[in-house]
C-alpha cells in the first residue's frame, strides 16, 4: 500500500478466503476493509450499470459504456465484495436475471496520492480472448492513479 500511497495504481483481482474457500477472511486485501463472498454473475450478457457515472475511471483515457461489456465469455465475475468501507466507490453493477443487484464487483478508492481498485470481474478470461471493451476498461484501471 506504500506504492499506492506514493502515487501508484494497484489493481487487485478477486481472491478466495485465506486458507482456501473455507479459510478465514482476507483481512488485508485493500487499504480499507473489504469482505468478499461467493456472489457471482454467471450470465455473460448480464447488463452492466455504472453506480457512480461521474468517476473519471469510466472516462479516461477511454469513454466506457455498456457496449464495452459486449462479447464477454463464460461469466461476468466471481467472488464479488459483499461488504466494504464507505471510502470505496462502486464502479460497476451487474447481476443475473432475477437476482439482487451486486455493486461489489469493482470498487475504487483514492489512497494517498494513488488509486486502488478491487475487481471481481473476469479480466483473466476477457483479455486473452481479445474482447476490445475489456482492454479499454483495463487501460482505464491501469491509468487511474494518474488521471484521477
Amino acid at each position: 500500500f506504500d506504492y499506492v500511497n506514493n502515487g501508484g495504481t494497484m489493481v487487485v483481482q478477486y481472491n478466495v478466503a485465506e486458507g482456501g474457500p473455507t479459510g478465514g477472511p482476507l483481512e488485508h486485501i485493500g487499504p480499507y476493509p473489504i469482505r468478499t463472498g461467493r456472489d457471482r454473475v454467471t450470465v455473460e450478457e448480464a447488463p452492466i450499470t455504472f453506480p457512480n457515472p461521474q468517476l473519471k475511471l469510466l472516462h479516461a483515457p477511454n469513454e466506457i459504456t455498456s457496449k464495452d461489456f459486449e462479447g464477454w465469455g463464460q461469466e461476468r465475475g466471481v467472488n464479488f465484495a459483499v461488504e466494504w468501507d464507505p471510502r470505496y466507490l462502486s464502479v460497476l453493477e451487474s447481476h443475473d436475471p432475477g437476482e439482487k443487484p451486486m455493486p461489489g464487483g469493482m470498487l475504487y478508492t483514492r489512497y494517498g496520492k494513488g488509486a486502488y481498485i478491487f475487481t471481481a470481474y473476469s479480466w483473466f478470461r476477457q483479455l486473452p480472448a481479445g474482447v476490445p471493451g475489456a482492454y479499454r476498461m483495463f487501460a482505464n484501471m491501469l491509468s487511474a492513479g494518474k488521471v484521477q
